[in-house]
């Protein structure tokens, strides 16, 4: 598509930004994301809040405060009573109530497949801006949920995992990213993307090309949700895995355990909703970081660490 080449849209030649960026003052710039998907959850109450949560993730990647958001929703209003629909809002309403922000309004069309999420307008000093492209050698790239959720919602709809067995895994999809942003935010940390549908491998590859850097990861220093290898191991994978591997496969070496290797690429591959934030960190500012994500209850692990060179590789063992 052609460029627009407007000097207030900052990261028009970030090609892999998790949002727009469009600076309205010398000081401040908007931040804009849009994100909607069918169900994984039978609930729709917990569905929309976990929508609503991965729609609002992109803004809190970048260091940004939502302010604003439009529901999108699409309905078999001719096959399902309103009920559901309106209990779907719900979810999303009081998702973004608890992001501090606003639903202004929104858009439905009659579809007969049911999709929901938000169009999103968030607020940023430019100076503290986060983006993807910030990552420099050295620094440690932490994690701030575990991996599996689309395992793990793949396990259920093969009935191979009781959906109240999932209590953890969905709740955490509905957990906002917001008090990892304010962790960033308050110890300087300058690049981060959210963890969504390209998988932790493909989101890592986007902050590489953006950064010129490569790779290491840790394999069994990356959390999990409960019983994600079992149900690797039992074929439990959802198609989307298999994508993100085939995409990011050129540029990983491998230099684990041959044995374990199948399972844990396509663990790396998962294709995650409302997954968390991939920080890179510089070694100064790890130790007050990490600190700050215990203070505010959210977890953080180290997983790997940023090396040199332009050839976007990961090294995983």
């Amino acid at each position: 598509m052609p460029k627009f080449d407007d000097p207030n849209y900052l990261n028009r030649e970030q090609h892999f930004s998790d949002a727009g960026i469009y600076r309205i003052s010398e000081t401040h710039a908007l931040v804009q994301t849009v994100d909607f998907f069918t169900p994984i959850v039978d609930d729709p109450y917990l569905f929309g809040q976990i929508a609503a949560a991965n729609a609002l993730s992109d803004v809190y990647a970048m260091g940004g405060k939502p302010l604003t958001a439009l529901n999108i929703i699409c309905f078999p209003t001719s096959c399902q009573p309103l009920e559901i629909m309106q209990t779907i809002l719900r979810g999303g309403y009081d998702k973004v109530k608890e992001a501090g922000a606003v639903v202004v309004g929104g858009h439905s069309i009659e579809d007969p497949e049911p999709k929901y999420g938000l169009s999103v307008t968030g607020l940023v000093e430019i100076k503290r801006l986060i983006s993807g492209s910030g990552a420099c050698p050295g620094d440690l790239l932490v994690l701030t949920k575990p991996l599996g959720t689309g395992i793990i919602n793949t396990a259920v709809k093969g009935e191979m995992i009781a959906e109240k067995e999932v209590d953890l895994v969905t709740g955490t999809m509905a957990t906002l990213n917001a008090a990892a942003s304010a962790a960033m935010l308050e110890c300087g940390v300058l690049a981060c993307t959210d963890i969504t549908g390209f998988s932790l491998l493909g989101h890592l590859h986007e902050m590489l090309l953006s950064s010129s850097v490569s790779a290491e990861l840790k394999f069994d220093q990356i959390p999990l949700f409960p019983r994600v290898k079992e149900m690797v191991s039992m074929g439990m994978i959802p198609g989307g895995a298999y994508r993100n591997l085939d995409y990011v496969l050129p540029h990983i070496n491998w230099q684990g355990s041959a044995d374990t290797k199948d399972d844990a690429l396509i663990i790396m591959a998962d294709p995650q909703t409302s997954g968390g934030l991939l920080a890179a960190v510089a070694p100064g500012k790890i130790e007050s970081f990490l600190a700050s994500l215990k203070t505010r209850k959210t977890l953080g692990e180290v997983i790997g660490r940023i090396t040199e060179g332009p050839e976007n590789k990961i090294t995983i063992s």
